[in-house]
């Protein structure tokens, strides 16, 4: 008996391991490819990275869930993103990408308190 009659081609694997995966595949090869150190990217690296970001969002999301006002509502919101990403150190990275919305009146007001404090100087 030959040992590749017992193993999946290698064509099964490749279907299988899509049926893994929510995220199109061929979005994260062009985000990778994106970056000018990319010049060929291995199928296995890209699958572990388009697993490796699905499980990521998963787990902000989950966190998010769990810490934000969206359980009451079962709803997650983009304050609760934001909210996440502030508060815990493992997701502090996002803070830039997921900013704390403030209203037009808001910002414009702490500029105008920002300037004044400048011009005091």
């Amino acid at each position: 008996m030959k040992m590749s009659q017992n193993t999946p081609d290698k064509d099964d694997q490749t279907s299988a391991n899509k049926k893994t995966i929510s995220l199109p595949i061929s979005r994260v090869r062009l985000i990778m490819k994106s970056s000018p150190d990319v010049s060929s990217i291995n199928q296995d690296a890209l699958f572990l990275t388009t697993k490796a970001t699905e499980l990521f969002v998963q787990h902000l999301a989950v966190s998010s869930f769990n810490t934000g006002s969206g359980k009451e509502t079962n709803s997650l919101s983009y304050s609760d993103l934001a909210q996440t990403a502030e508060d815990t150190e493992t997701f502090h990275f996002l803070t830039d990408i997921l900013p704390k919305k403030i209203l037009a009146r808001d910002y414009l007001k702490s500029l105008e308190d920002m300037q004044d404090e400048e011009a005091d100087f």
